[in-house]
C-alpha cells in the first residue's frame, strides 16, 4: 500500500470517528478491511446516512442512492478508500 493510501484511510477513519460520535474508539481500532457493518463495526442505515453526507462534505465524494455497488463502496474503510481514489482519479 502506497503512503497516499495509507494517509487516505486513516483520514477515513478519523471521520467515521467524528461523523458518528464513536467515542470509545481510536483510528487505530478500525480494520481497514474489516465490515463497517453487522459484525465489524456495526454500523446501522442511520449511520450509513450520516457517513455519506460527511464523506460528500469532505472528499467531495458523489454517491448516487441508485448505485447498485453503494453496498460494496461502504463495505470497509478500504472500499470506501478506493472509491474516493477512483473518483479523484477521474476528475484529474
Amino acid at each position: 500500500m502506497n503512503e497516499a493510501s495509507h494517509k487516505l484511510e486513516a483520514a477515513i477513519k478519523v471521520l467515521i470517528i467524528d461523523a458518528l460520535q464513536l467515542e470509545d474508539i481510536q483510528p487505530e481500532d478500525i480494520d481497514t478491511d474489516a465490515p463497517l457493518f453487522g459484525e465489524g463495526l456495526g454500523l446501522d442505515s442511520i449511520d450509513a446516512l450520516e457517513l455519506g453526507v460527511a464523506l460528500k462534505k469532505h472528499f467531495g465524494l458523489t454517491l448516487a442512492s441508485n448505485d447498485p455497488a453503494i453496498k460494496e463502496h461502504f463495505r470497509s474503510v478500504g472500499s470506501l478508500a478506493q472509491l474516493i481514489a477512483n473518483q479523484r482519479a477521474n476528475q484529474a
